[in-house]
């Protein structure tokens, strides 16, 4: 069970002073607080715990934050397709409760003036490296002016990753990374001919307490709260769930929204195939970034009876329109709400699921293998460059020295 704020923040003030950005500065004889504005920007791609990782540690560098997102076309420009359109992708990053404000089409290389345009004191990326097609680091400006701060990957996730997850038609990834299936694939999404870019290749997902408390701000319900119940697997958190939880959140003036989640053996059960693609600890960490949801928890029975209603005191207990899948006795799941009236039908007008994702890929797939493939070049050219440099060897090509 974890606890979730309304729209929160979870931001400390022993957060900012640890990155050495306090955001109260001395004016006369009486301290004033100056608002720190922070800048991130990116795809956003197939939105997962690593984005908004990202942006919950760029949050906690100063009071508020804005994120730039690309369109389709600088995307498809400079890395590739995109699996989600620019208003999917929009509409995903608005609901990261750590985000104050987007900004859409915002230009791919980061400058001065686009953070002057939004006031920005400085901009935050994670501790890889981002290129254009031409191989420039696009956050070289910023940099040598001092108006860029690095936060650390998230490690264990990327979409590239993702992709090859849903490409497989086994469950390696929810215990075997190692798996022969598996490392073929990564082998074909993300291996150059000079070996493993550290920030393209796929790595270990480990989850620590730590994490799930830096995601979860730990709110109880308040006197006059309406208490919403909602489960499932919340497989690859998309804009579909996203859709759903909001329309699941205006269902009440103060709605305190529980999500259950099922473990990954359940969601198996009822999904077959090599669901979920996203193991329990991953989709924890996906549904508690969300603005909309205040607590989840973790493991939740399937069939929401009598004990877990009176437990959280629910008010209503919600579902999508997707088929609910009988219980292992072949028995409604929601009987209990049924009985007691507080049970809804929830329309989010966005029919998209998981199954549509994977779709999507495994019919682009060559497209998006060839955009993997063309990054983790452009990766280790730059690795190679810092190699020769460090060895005091003379660099060659324009990657690298765009770069460097």
């Amino acid at each position: 069970m974890i606890k979730n704020g309304h729209h929160a923040a979870n931001v400390s003030e022993t957060e900012r002073e640890a990155v050495g950005n306090p955001a109260v500065t001395v004016s006369g004889p009486e301290k004033r607080k100056r608002i720190v504005q922070v800048w991130c920007d990116g795809c956003y791609d197939m939105v997962h715990y690593g984005h908004s990782n990202q942006l919950r540690q760029a949050k906690a560098m100063g009071d508020s934050l804005i994120v730039g997102v690309h369109t389709d076309r600088e995307i498809s420009k400079h890395k590739g397709p995109p699996v989600f359109t620019q208003a999917e992708r929009y509409k995903m990053v608005r609901a990261i409760k750590w985000v104050d404000e987007i900004v859409e089409g915002a230009p791919y290389v980061t400058t001065l003036e686009t953070l002057d345009k939004y006031n920005c004191d400085f901009c935050v990326h994670g501790d890889d490296i981002t290129l254009t097609v031409d191989g420039k680091d696009t956050y070289d400006e910023v940099k040598k002016m001092g108006r860029y701060k690095e936060c650390k990957r998230t490690q264990g996730v990327s979409t590239t990753d993702l992709v090859g997850r849903m490409l497989l038609m086994t469950k390696a990834h929810h215990s075997n990374m190692e798996n022969s299936d598996y490392q073929q694939h990564t082998d074909n999404f993300g291996k150059g001919p000079k070996g493993h870019s550290p920030w393209t290749g796929v790595s270990q997902f480990l989850q620590t307490s730590q994490k799930i408390i830096q995601f979860a701000s730990g709110k109880e319900p308040q006197l006059g709260d309406t208490i919403i119940y909602v489960a499932g697997a919340f497989d690859l958190f998309h804009i579909g769930h996203v859709d759903f939880l909001e329309a699941v959140y205006k269902q009440a003036e103060r709605s305190y929204v529980i999500v259950g989640l099922h473990f990954d053996s359940e969601v198996n059960r009822y999904k077959g195939k090599n669901y979920p693609i996203m193991n329990i600890h991953e989709r924890t960490l996906s549904v508690l970034a969300c603005r909309y949801v205040s607590e989840v928890v973790i493991g939740a029975p399937y069939a929401v009876g009598k004990d877990l209603l009176d437990h959280f005191k629910v008010d209503i207990v919600c579902h999508g329109k997707t088929e609910v899948f009988p219980d292992k006795d072949s028995s409604d799941p929601y009987a209990e709400p049924k009985k007691r009236g507080i049970f809804r039908t929830v329309d989010s007008a966005n029919g998209l699921t998981t199954d549509d994702i994977v779709q999507r890929i495994i019919e682009n797939r060559l497209q998006y293998e060839a955009r993997n493939k063309k990054k983790e070049a452009k990766e280790m050219a730059v690795i190679e460059a810092m190699r020769r440099k460090e060895e005091g060897e003379p660099t060659e090509g324009a990657a690298q020295a765009d770069v460097l």
